[in-house]
């Protein structure tokens, strides 16, 4: 047995890269589902007779959906492995995907999609896990970005495949595109991903693995910087279809353009990531992302407060800079949680990204029910998410000089 764990362990250190470029693989499944079919909104709505933000609600449900995924796949995947929990989620991922397809009703349409994100909760929810497995500290951080810039092509090149997808033949054919997708990833993780998860003779429940990780004030702090992070993201992603294609009159080929430039930018900012974690810890440096945050939604907020018409321009540029710096705050945010839990790194995986998405879900719910038309609830509600995120990580690492650190992590 220990033999062959050698082995292994042998094998996994000589393909990194390969390694690395799957887990981006199968995590790009999330961007996909999420951002081909914004492009199709309009027209989904037009289809089902709804309003756009009815459509704009399966988003949420998605969102709300992965989270119950990786809330279920983390402690499964530490407690039966890595491979199992993924292949399961990808067959549901998969069957929900032709489920949308078939479907002929705004119910049918949000039920399956959020299967379809249970599914892929469950599956995704192992790529940081299996990242923790075989690494630590700044590697684990540099690991983690390099995937990252991998799987940022996905939130590039998904609203240009919904797109062309829309105008070839349907919006149909984006989620059949979605299942074929899913499918291939599996066939080759089927192949090629050995099982990472470290074996142990003690076993701990679910509950008690949840219990450890939200019991630690450090790794709280990061909970919350990474949740609020992702609220203001989807806030952004929930409105860009209404707010370009509606408010500005921007076309459904150009908007995929204006929506790429963020991720272009996040890439950019990624790989400066990369290279200053050769000189600063991942907590230093995700604290430079929440400042610059704050700093750029406020000044967003003074603009359209000063513009009576405020210019696509300047408000592009203003989002640019506010996503691009979830670069220096998630992938710093993962590698500074999990590296207080070696044996649950899936589960502290799951409770950083449900939380997350569940952030989204409700902030993407709350612009879309503020929806009047203007630029104020995407905004309002973007900076409110950076303002809470930074403040709530400041406030519990400064409670953890007050408490014993063998009780709460500190």
């Amino acid at each position: 047995m220990a033999e062959n764990i050698e082995k292994q362990a042998a094998t996994i250190s000589h393909n990194v890269a390969q390694l690395i470029l799957l887990l981006a693989g199968l995590t790009a499944i999330a961007p996909l589902a999420i951002d081909a079919y914004l492009p199709a909104m309009p027209l989904m709505a037009s289809e089902f007779a709804v309003s756009i933000h009815d459509i704009e609600l399966s988003l949420s449900l998605f969102l709300a959906g992965f989270a119950v995924g990786q809330l279920t796949g983390g402690p499964l995947s530490d407690h039966f492995g890595r491979r199992r929990i993924i292949f399961v989620g990808l067959i549901l991922f998969c069957i929900a995907s032709m489920g949308i397809v078939l479907s002929h009703t705004l119910h049918g349409l949000w039920g399956w999609r959020v299967v379809q994100a249970i599914g892929g909760g469950m599956a995704i929810v192992n790529s940081s896990a299996v990242i923790r497995d075989i690494s630590s500290g700044r590697d684990s951080a540099r690991y983690l970005s390099h995937m990252a810039i991998i799987m940022m092509i996905a939130p590039l090149i998904a609203p240009l495949i919904g797109t062309l997808c829309l105008y070839l033949a349907g919006w149909h054919s984006i989620f059949i595109v979605l299942f074929v997708y899913a499918l291939l990833i599996g066939l080759l993780l089927h192949r090629l991903l050995p099982e990472t998860r470290q074996i142990s003779t003690h076993k701990t429940s679910a509950l008690r693995r949840y219990y450890e990780v939200l019991s630690h004030r450090k790794a709280l702090a990061y909970l919350a910087a990474q949740s609020f992070t992702y609220g203001g993201l989807f806030s952004f992603i929930t409105a860009s279809p209404s707010v370009y294609m509606v408010y500005f009159d921007v076309s459904a080929s150009v908007y995929p353009f204006l929506f790429g430039i963020n991720v272009l930018m996040m890439i950019v900012v990624n790989r400066i990531n990369v290279r200053l974690l050769h000189y600063y810890d991942p907590p230093c440096l995700l604290r430079l992302g929440q400042i610059l945050q704050v700093v750029t939604g406020l000044m967003m907020l003074f603009y359209i407060v000063i513009s009576p018409a405020p210019a696509l321009s300047m408000i592009v540029m203003g989002i640019m800079v506010f996503i691009s710096s979830q670069a220096l705050i998630v992938s710093n945010a993962i590698a500074s949680t999990v590296e207080f839990f070696p044996r649950s790194s899936a589960t502290a995986t799951a409770v950083l990204g449900s939380f997350g998405f569940l952030s989204g879900a409700a902030s993407g719910l709350l612009v879309s029910s503020l929806g009047d038309g203007s630029l104020w609830p995407m905004i309002t509600v973007m900076t409110g998410c950076a303002i809470a995120g930074l403040t709530l990580k400041t406030l519990i690492l400064h409670s953890c000089k007050h408490f014993p650190a063998n009780k709460t992590g500190c």
